[in-house]
């Protein structure tokens, strides 16, 4: 691709990708022209994001791609902080539990080498998570505790519901990788047992 070529697609194509990414993620089976040209003006992208503080993740072979916030060089005290433009979510305890749980449901796929979609009813979901929710007396309000993080995990695009499934049927999201990895699980995890050791000697 000649120099003049790509300088015209940068004129052309590349201010929709800029807003696409400032609106949320670009996926390849949702996006798929401007995912092509993404891949092309990759460089570009990224120049123009850097000055504002904000940094491309784009995974090719999982076929998503979506902004961070840069993390700013401490050392660097004359390097003036860039104000954040994605703010930081807090995570309810559920809506964390949900997402390990969908995180480990991946993560068992990809080691069996099965489907690249992974496809769940919220009847399951809810059955994977009952095993680690706090015990209440109240089994609707437990119930709508776990209906409520799974539409919030819906609402983040961690989980897609499926056409014509009444929200019954969802998909796990391949993004879900770049935010819950390997130190985010052992983290949570410590949390998790430590909570457990805890409900047991309450019981006993």
């Amino acid at each position: 691709m000649s120099e003049e070529t790509i300088l015209q697609k940068q004129d052309n194509e590349l201010p929709a990708i800029l807003v696409q990414l400032l609106k949320g993620v670009i996926y390849e089976d949702r996006h798929a022209k401007l995912w092509l040209s993404l891949l092309q003006l990759q460089t570009a992208v990224r120049d123009y994001f850097r000055v504002i503080g904000l940094e491309l993740y784009l995974d090719e072979s999982e076929g998503y791609a979506f902004l961070k916030q840069q993390v700013n060089d401490d050392d660097n005290s004359d390097q003036l902080n860039v104000p954040r433009l994605i703010p930081q979510r807090s995570l309810t305890f559920p809506v964390s539990l949900l997402l390990v749980m969908l995180r480990k449901r991946l993560a068992e796929e990809d080691a069996m080498g099965g489907a690249t979609r992974v496809i769940l009813s919220r009847e399951q979901i809810i059955d994977m998570m009952l095993l680690f929710m706090p015990e209440q007396k109240n089994e609707a309000r437990l119930n709508d505790q776990i209906n409520t993080a799974i539409n919030r995990a819906i609402d983040y695009g961690f989980l897609r519901k499926l056409t014509q499934s009444d929200g019954n049927t969802l998909e796990i999201r391949r993004i879900l990788k770049a935010f819950v990895d390997a130190q985010w699980l052992d983290e949570f995890q410590a949390h998790l047992d430590s909570y457990q050791v805890h409900a047991e000697t309450l019981e006993q």
